[in-house]
């Protein structure tokens, strides 16, 4: 979610993986414009996390040899300079129930993420206040998603068109009172008005065959990290 106007980039259907993680991620580097700087990212403690920024963002990191001999160490992925994480960690005692929460910076400098956050305009510390309430909305207009309910999908691909016409009517036709009766939307620029429903169902939106190689091409490009870029340039040798 770009936290500022309430839009809802992506969601997803899986299992909480890399691979998963890692889409979520391109999805974010998809919508922003070519060469520019990464944006705060606010996130829990998920594992997948910090691997799949890198693998998204991140830029080769050449290893020296701290001796003379042995074997050359092999190149990595460090942050770009500019990068800002931040994470919320929830402290759990034996029986799962959460205790107290804590913040840290992943990258970035500690009081450049909350400088940032600040500026913003969305807390004064780290958080993710705005994904939490955005869970509670989720689970409390889709009845797939809500705890102990007979409408449980036993299809995944089904629940994930499901959930992206829901992220949609989110996006365009939902107003917001923290956004001063606007939508996501609205407040991105993306449209002057509120749509309605009807007007969402009637817009068309299907592209040629081509559109969709170009951008299958394209998320293709951001799912390959630098390193594997790096391994394609390296010259074949040759007699």
């Amino acid at each position: 979610m770009a936290v500022v106007s309430r839009f809802l980039i992506d969601l997803r259907v899986g299992p909480r993986d890399l691979a998963t993680a890692t889409e979520l991620v391109a999805s974010v580097a998809l919508c922003l414009p070519a060469g520019s700087v990464p944006p705060l990212f606010l996130i829990d403690n998920h594992l997948p996390y910090p691997s799949a920024l890198l693998q998204v963002f991140g830029e080769v990191l050449h290893r020296r040899r701290t001796r003379r001999r042995g074997r050359k160490k092999k190149p990595g992925l460090k942050p770009p300079p500019g990068l800002l994480v931040g994470v919320v960690e929830k402290v759990r005692d034996a029986s799962g129930r959460v205790i107290r929460v804590r913040t840290k910076a992943l990258f970035g400098r500690l009081s450049a993420i909350k400088a940032r956050v600040a500026e913003l305009g969305i807390g004064t510390t780290i958080n993710t206040a705005h994904l939490e309430r955005l869970n509670g909305t989720l689970r409390g207009q889709q009845a797939r998603l809500a705890r102990r309910s007979r409408c449980g999908s036993r299809d995944g691909l089904r629940l994930q068109w499901s959930l992206w016409l829901w992220r949609d009517l989110y996006n365009w036709v939902r107003v917001h009172g923290s956004l001063a009766g606007r939508t996501p939307a609205m407040a991105l620029g993306l449209t002057d008005r509120v749509w309605s429903v009807r007007e969402y169902i009637r817009h068309p939106v299907h592209v040629d065959d081509l559109t969709r190689a170009i951008w299958a091409e394209q998320r293709e490009e951001t799912l390959t990290s630098a390193l594997d870029h790096e391994k394609r340039r390296r010259p074949v040798p040759s007699s």
